[in-house]
């Protein structure tokens, strides 16, 4: 496409049209080109032609384009990452219904371009996208015991078989792993099936031997890593082996092998173990200290594919709101990996604000995370009979009553009473504070340290600190002295009295309402495609214990809260039936854990929790599933605005949009979402009977407010294993809504529910 020069004269009537980005194009820096799927696996000709595209934007200059390449990716999808101005970006990828102006002006270059992310065309044949190196965050066993599977060394799901786990391969995307972990022993497994064809990656304090027949391969990525961040800084173990502790936290609790005696500092203390305790896991390190970056984590997905995992787990996400799914290395690496039949497993996030969900592509399994009836409480003894208790890891006392002090009382410096009543580092006066508890207040955000305001508390010479946390009262924290975390009501008692007394924390089994969802866990709509349900289902991620790295803190075990701890305990579920139905689809398998959740403790609604919460003793006989074909995927796209010759790109066949879709909300997904609503619509579903030959199922709906839902066929009547029946389900509005309201859909057999979330917002009646 012709650059064009204007006067700024001439320019400024088109500036309301065409101008959506004006950026500078100086210093270069880390970007994706991805190019779609791949025919042609480990083509030896392929990172030559990347370099000869490079040349091209480099002016001709070889030496330039070898110097600017980062890494190329060739076994799920291609592409490669190097580094480039943000004018070699472009050039790179140009779409074919945009304008680009170039022109200058004050002897400075402006890029200004428009362009609509869904229909991508390029100046560089074969190019889907181009998008800078992003960083991802982290999302940081009686959970087991709470969801009623057997504490045992099997983890048997009863009435089923389930011991083919050792067949199943994990692959986690995360922070590395601690090998010496009991959890990862490879006791009483056999050998590694002979399929694997993944690595062990020698590094620092990490060799050959420290894979074995349970970690059965391990890899680590720092390109992406080292061309953001200063390559200079040391990085702990630059091998597979986990400095963080994340990466071994989430592994154990899928996959982790049965410990007996399994604690925190004495808390919890039990026999544990992950989900599916005889599975495989297969390590791709991607995230460092202050976090993932796209480059890393597409090469993991390009290995994990070649590699040949059966699931990946990813503990991560990008910052919401999440960009288009062609520019986000999530939802393309598991776009292709789910084309393989690879279920990906993600965390919806921590930001626990409505419209805040990520990992949004329906491809995806997105996690959202609550509680167990486990809780881990200090008392806290205010005298004259009053008594309250707040949540802690502290097994630290104030040894006897101890005067109350608000911290805003206790202000220091250029600090207000207000910044210090957030007990923020060097706010407190150290002889005001010294030797009483500090009550100091939370903000809220879930990423704020709670851990670190405990040590404020005590470099000023408190003894102990109430914190108050209307948001976020459930997740427990290791403080540094005598702690407890309280809501606004209780704080407020609490400050009325002269004096507290704080004891050690104790573990406390029978905690209700149970499950309830985490107050931290990111919500829906889904604000990519509103049409999609997110979260698809909730599992528990509240003071989780699991596996940790020694190398902090040194303990060998540690109590965690996030999306993070969801997400593998969907993941160890998804092994099992793995297990047991090893040829279905990754969407047939998503379908069983959305359609047989628990319907209990439900406080929310689906933007909260999805379909519900994890029920894994049902996941094994859903009955019905809602299947998809890849070229469903495809159709979903093409209802939302891609064009053929972007699919063409991204799938590398011949595909044409045949407008099956209407709307995105007619993807065969296990839950119907009509975001725009108007009059009335129609949703056609198909499911699969994976239950007994002979069988009928009855229609049960509970329609949302405002809104009348009938379904035709009313009775489904399988004569056969596998037969796949459609229905309609109709949608009219009776009197319009000025939000969402909710329903459900249930396909009924005695006792066997396969239900299905229904989200409406009503724009208009008939």
């Amino acid at each position: 496409m012709p650059l064009f020069l204007f006067t700024l004269t001439s320019l400024l009537p088109l500036l309301p049209v065409f101008l959506t980005q004006i950026t500078f194009s100086f210093a270069s820096k880390t970007y994706v080109v991805y190019m779609g799927g791949t025919s042609i696996v480990d083509d030896p000709d392929q990172i030559l032609r990347h370099h000869q595209m490079l040349t091209i934007v480099h002016r001709g200059s070889v030496e330039q384009a070898q110097a600017s390449h980062v890494c190329s990716y060739k076994h799920g999808f291609t592409g490669f990452a190097a580094k480039l101005t943000q004018e070699q970006a472009f050039q790179m990828t140009s779409n074919e219904h945009s304008t680009q102006l170039f022109y200058a002006f004050s002897s400075m270059s402006y890029l200004i371009t428009y362009y609509d992310e869904r229909t991508i065309g390029t100046e560089m044949p074969g190019v889907v996208s181009v998008f800078p190196n992003a960083k991802r965050r982290l999302h940081t066993t009686h959970s087991w015991d709470f969801m009623g599977l057997a504490n045992d060394e099997q983890m048997e799901i009863p009435g089923y078989s389930t011991k083919n786990q050792h067949n199943v391969i994990i692959g986690f995307i995360d922070t590395g792993i601690w090998p010496e972990s009991p959890s990862f022993s490879d006791h009483d497994m056999p050998p590694v099936p002979s399929r694997w064809k993944g690595q062990c990656q020698v590094g620092e304090a990490f060799n050959a031997s420290s894979c074995n027949r349970k970690v059965v391969g391990a890899r680590y990525y720092v390109s992406g890593f080292e061309a953001e961040e200063d390559s200079a800084k040391p990085q702990k173990f630059r091998s597979p082996r986990d400095s963080n502790g994340h990466g071994s936290h989430t592994a154990s609790i899928a996959a982790g092998q049965y410990v007996v005696d399994m604690n925190f500092k004495g808390l919890a203390a039990g026999g544990a173990r992950g989900g599916a305790p005889m599975a495989r896991i297969a390590v791709y390190k991607t995230c460092w200290d202050s976090g993932c970056y796209d480059v890393d984590l597409l090469s993991a997905f390009d290995d994990a594919i070649k590699d040949g995992v059966d699931v990946l787990s990813l503990s991560l996400g990008p910052e919401a709101p999440q960009g288009d799914y062609f520019t986000d290395a999530i939802s393309i690496g598991s776009f292709h990996a789910a084309s393989r039949g690879i279920l990906v497993v993600s965390s919806v996030g921590n930001d626990g604000n409505q419209g805040s969900a990520t990992n949004l592509a329906p491809w995806l399994i997105t996690v959202a995370a609550s509680s167990t009836d486990r809780d881990f409480t200090s008392s806290i003894d205010l005298g004259e009979g009053a008594n309250y208790t707040g949540e802690s890891l502290s097994l630290l006392d104030t040894n006897a009553p101890t005067t109350i002090i608000p911290a805003s009382e206790a202000y220091s410096g250029y600090f207000t009473p207000y910044q210090s009543s957030y007990c923020l580092e060097s706010s407190l006066n150290s002889t005001k504070a010294s030797g009483k508890v500090v009550v100091c207040r939370h903000a809220g955000s879930f990423s704020e340290s709670k851990l670190a305001k405990s040590k404020v508390v005590k470099e000023a010479g408190g003894v102990g600190m109430i914190l108050i946390d209307e948001a976020d009262t459930d997740v427990a924290i290791p403080f540094a002295i005598p702690a407890a975390i309280v809501g606004a009501r209780i704080g407020d008692c609490i400050l009325s009295k002269p004096t507290a007394y704080i004891s050690p924390a104790k573990t406390v089994i029978g905690r209700q309402p149970a499950p309830r969802v985490a107050s931290f866990s990111s919500k829906g709509p889904n604000s990519l495609t509103p049409a999609i349900l997110k979260p698809d289902v909730t599992a528990p991620g509240l003071n989780i214990l699991a596996a940790w790295s020694p190398t902090v803190g040194n303990m060998d075990f540690n109590i965690l809260s996030g999306t993070s701890m969801a997400c593998p305990h969907v993941t160890g579920v998804i092994a099992l039936i793995k297990a047991v139905y090893p040829l279905w689809s990754p969407s047939a398998i998503k379908s069983a854990l959305m359609t047989t959740v628990d319907p209990t403790g439900r406080a929310g609604n689906p933007f909260d929790y999805g379909a519900g919460f994890l029920n894994p003793t049902g996941v094994l006989n859903p009955g019905l599933v809602y299947d998809l074909e890849p070229m469903d995927y495809k159709e979903f796209l093409c209802s939302i605005g891609y064009k053929e010759k972007s699919l063409h790109m991204i799938t590398r066949d011949n595909f044409i949009c045949n407008q099956n879709f209407s709307t995105a909300s007619d993807l065969n997904y296990p839950s119907i979402t009509l975001p725009e609503l108007g009059g009335s619509y129609s949703v056609t579903r198909t499911v699969t009977n994976v239950g007994l030959a002979r069988s009928t199922y009855r229609a049960i709906v509970s329609s949302p407010a405002g809104v009348k839902v009938t379904v035709s066929p009313k009775f489904l009547i399988f004569n056969n294993y596998g037969q796949k029946i459609s229905f309609i389900v109709n949608f009219k509005v009776i009197a319009p809504s000025k939000g969402y309201v909710f329903g459900s859909l249930e396909w009924k057999k005695g006792r066997l529910r396969v239900t299905s979330p229904l989200v409406v917002r009503a724009v208009s009646a008939s």
